[in-house]
């Protein structure tokens, strides 16, 4: 049965940062939603997590070690497999240039740090209700040719 306006259905979101306070605030504020959360602490575990888990939503910080949440986004958006992974860069970055550089890796949202529950919730809920009517729409059937 497919969920109704408020509903998500159950879904994995990968919360990909390396400050331990950070990833319990988001983890925090996630548990009213019914989502499964796996951790990342760096940009190559990161990677890796997506490769292993296939989650429905990424959390990701821009600043991490190992690859920064650019190069990871922008690895993950040009692999056939993970493009269609909804990416939040969560960041203390809040300059334009870094938004502009957000959306130039692929990410599908931002949001800056501190982190307001209610908005982090919206763009979660919003992201997963999309993915999952993407991910029920069937392909339209081929025309058949008239002109022969």
């Amino acid at each position: 049965m497919p969920p109704d306006e408020d509903d998500i259905p159950p879904s994995k979101v990968l919360i990909a940062d390396d400050h331990p306070q950070i990833v319990e605030l988001l983890e925090a504020y996630l548990e009213v939603l019914p989502v499964t959360v796996s951790i990342a602490r760096d940009g190559q575990a990161t990677l890796a997590a997506v490769e292993r888990d296939m989650p429905d939503l990424i959390l990701l910080d821009i600043m991490m070690p190992k690859r920064s949440g650019f190069e990871v986004c922008r690895i993950l958006k040009e692999d056939p497999n993970y493009r269609d992974i909804p990416i939040v860069m969560v960041t203390a970055l809040n300059e334009v240039g870094d938004l502009e550089r957000a959306r130039e890796s692929g990410a599908d949202d931002y949001l800056s740090k501190p982190v307001n529950k209610t908005e982090l919730l919206s763009r979660v809920r919003n992201l997963l209700k999309l993915r999952y009517l993407k991910s029920t729409q069937t392909p339209p059937e081929p025309h058949a040719d008239d002109s022969g």
